[in-house]
């Protein structure tokens, strides 16, 4: 169902403000209607929405303009969290006044990918990603797919909850394919947002060492303070002999969040026979000597693209049962009429998670 907008009459209906990218590293706003739910949607006022590190790479700074990242001109942000108000007809679950975070896709509901949970995938002329393709929640109110809405937990914050909704989403993901447990030794490479998230969760699924890597002082520091991290290590040159000295050899899981291609490298580099290593970072592009560095190595390697709707609401599930809150990650807050300066320092690569909050 594609999202609905009230048309304005003679002005009785109500408008909204809401945050459009234009590119060229710039936030605009667009007044548009207030959205009316059809059937099966939801009408959600938001509480918080915050920044992910793809709207930077794909639609602050320039519009990629292909596929799944094709910007429509659309409200961005696509990381939404925020409380049903309203109902269209046929919702079952979802009620009025629930607490939700939103499942950040959707899809036909019909393809294999859609019915795994996996809408991220689908490849139907509807799918619609929040923020990229269909309106998202850098506005008051978000109009939502009912079955892309998971119920929040009381034990956890609105921030909480749009932290789940990619960034911490996508860690877990790839955490949970490489089947991380209290055997394994953990590399984080990039410790940004996501690198954060899958330095916290690593350590929740049972990883006994947690290392990271960043080439910015800050992060580094932050992962540290936030003690998510047995060691910090710049991203130089000197990187891979601080990872083995740090973990008596090499890891047994790795995890690249950067995208970078020497993050990259040394994930696979660090590994120790029979490791497994997951790239969830986007963008770029990769050079590996193949012989030396993963057959000889026997090594497994997983692409991880966001989560599934199942996957996200587990781990809603497990942050509550971990006593875990995502929103430690977040370092600066600021109001929808600050959005400029919230993408400005989301951009600049020193920061933590950036939420845009609504209360």
């Amino acid at each position: 169902m594609p999202p609905q907008r009230a048309s304005l009459e003679s002005g009785t209906l109500a408008a909204m403000r809401g945050v459009v990218l234009p590119g060229n590293s710039t936030v605009e706003y667009r007044e548009v209607p207030d959205p009316v739910p059809g059937p099966r949607q939801v009408l959600v006022r938001m509480h918080a929405s915050t920044i992910c590190g793809s709207d930077i790479r794909a639609i602050y700074r320039e519009h990629l303009g292909v596929g799944a990242e094709a910007y429509q001109g659309v409200i961005a942000g696509h990381e939404p969290a925020g409380e049903v108000i309203a109902l269209g007809p046929g919702c079952t679950r979802i009620k009025a006044g629930d607490r939700v975070a939103v499942y950040h896709i959707a899809g036909c509901g019909q393809c294999d990918e859609c019915r795994k949970g996996y809408m991220i995938g689908c490849h139907a002329p509807q799918r619609a990603a929040y923020g990229w393709q269909r309106d998202g929640g850098h506005a008051p109110l978000l109009l939502a797919e009912e079955v892309t809405c998971l119920r929040l937990p009381d034990e956890l914050s609105f921030v909480d909850g749009a932290c789940a909704a990619c960034g911490f989403g996508t860690a877990y993901e790839g955490l949970r394919r490489l089947g991380v447990n209290g055997r394994d030794r953990l590399l984080v490479t990039g410790l940004g947002p996501v690198g954060l998230a899958a330095a916290m969760l690593g350590r929740a699924m049972g990883a006994t060492t947690v290392v990271g890597t960043d080439v910015s002082p800050e992060r580094r520091r932050l992962a540290t303070e936030l003690g998510l991290v047995d060691a910090a290590i710049p991203a130089d040159e000197q990187a891979l002999q601080a990872v083995l000295d740090a973990t008596d050899g090499g890891v047994e899981a790795a995890i690249d969040c950067s995208g970078a291609a020497p993050a990259r490298v040394l994930a696979i580099e660090a590994l120790r026979d029979w490791g497994r290593a997951a790239f969830v970072g986007e963008g770029g592009t990769v050079s590996l000597e193949v012989s030396r560095l993963l057959i000889h190595k026997q090594i497994t390697l997983y692409g991880s693209w966001v989560t599934s709707l199942d996957h996200m609401a587990e781990l809603l599930d497990r942050l509550v049962r971990w006593r875990l809150h995502p929103e430690v990650t977040v370092t600066d807050r600021f109001t929808l009429d600050q959005a400029a300066e919230a993408y400005q320092l989301a951009d600049g690569g020193s920061s933590g998670k950036v939420a845009i909050v609504f209360d």
